[in-house]
């Protein structure tokens, strides 16, 4: 059987593509994008919802979510969340601005997979996080090129010497290339993202920026396993997660492809919905914990997945450049049938 070409995209030809290479807009048009109320609709034309599938996650995700909500973990002591600092932090918070409440409390809600690794999480030298930077190795979906506010993927280093020239064909050159596996030059692969924000509106466009961030991120994956032949074995199973902070008000979400031969469709599961700053302060490192458990104990296991099926890439791939067409999507939900 032959397997077909995979596509990369050359930067420099990026006028003439039918993808988003590069984002040319200026801030206020990328914002704009989003806060269309249309948005949503033509996300879901190409192929992405901002909600569930119809069929649900696979079991084994499913059962993914319970263990990395109920394991138990360690928390930071001293910090501006101890208990009887925290009603004046919350306090102190009220009315300010996205910088200074992700200053103040971004790392208690998420925590830097990096520092960590710092402060002896060995397993965590393989991962590597980003700021507020652009995916500008990355293809786009629907929209300008994804920037969350935090990111955390693989390092090249995460991979064998073999792996990475399996991989390379597929990755092209970072500082020129555009690919589905790459978000920046120096991330592979990314598996989680945060965004925070306040407000209705914004909250709404962040709220799209996510959906659109975490489909670039999964799609990766899929396109990977298919150039495996092995796109069975991910179908309904969580591929990334995210983090999107309203306030105090935090979602957690789990995002995932529905794949049918040649068709993908992509969704997200919410895992949990919460307040921290309520019950005095009850779930105040609820997130936190969800994410050093997907960090430790979730990460592990898809990075080896991820390994193996870059093992069963053929070496001397061949990959398309130019003129980039999308793959082929599902419509929506309710035209899915079990």
């Amino acid at each position: 059987m032959a397997r077909p070409r995979v596509p990369i995209a050359r930067l420099e030809k990026s006028d003439s593509m039918i993808v988003h290479l590069g984002d040319r807009e200026s801030s206020d048009g990328r914002f704009l994008k989003y806060i269309d109320r249309r948005y949503p609709e033509s996300l879901a034309v190409k192929g992405s919802h901002m909600g569930p599938a119809q069929e649900g996650l696979a079991l084994r995700s499913r059962e993914w979510c319970k263990t990395l909500k109920t394991t138990a973990q360690t928390v930071p002591t001293d910090t501006i969340f101890r208990d009887d600092l925290f009603h004046e932090t919350c306090f102190a918070l009220q009315d300010r601005n996205k910088a200074r409440v992700a200053q103040d409390i971004g790392r208690l809600i998420v925590p830097s997979a990096e520092t960590l690794a710092q402060y002896g999480a060995t397993q965590l030298n393989n991962l590597i996080e980003n700021i507020n930077e652009r995916w500008s190795a990355a293809i786009s979906f629907e929209g300008p090129l994804p920037q969350p506010d935090y990111a955390v993927g693989f390092r090249p280093s995460a991979f064998s010497a073999e792996q990475m020239k399996r991989l390379h064909p597929l990755l092209g050159d970072p500082s020129t290339d555009a690919s589905f596996f790459g978000a920046t030059s120096q991330m592979l692969l990314p598996f989680l993202t945060s965004r925070m924000t306040s407000g209705a509106e914004v909250f709404e466009a962040a709220d799209r920026k996510n959906a659109h961030d975490m489909t670039v991120a999964v799609r990766g994956v899929v396109e990977l396993f298919r150039v495996a032949n092995r796109e069975a074995e991910i179908n309904r199973e969580i591929l990334a997660f995210s983090v999107l902070i309203d306030g105090s008000h935090v979602t957690l979400y789990g995002h995932y492809a529905l794949i049918n031969g040649p068709g993908t469709a992509y969704y997200r599961h919410t895992i949990d919905v919460f307040d921290f700053a309520a019950d005095d302060g009850a779930n105040k490192w609820t997130s936190y914990k969800f994410v050093k458990n997907i960090y430790e104990l979730w990460m592990p296991m898809h990075l080896k997945r991820i390994a193996s099926a870059i093992d069963q890439i053929p070496l001397g791939i061949e990959f398309s450049t130019g003129r980039f067409q999308a793959p082929i999507t599902l419509g929506p939900p309710s035209s899915h049938s079990k």
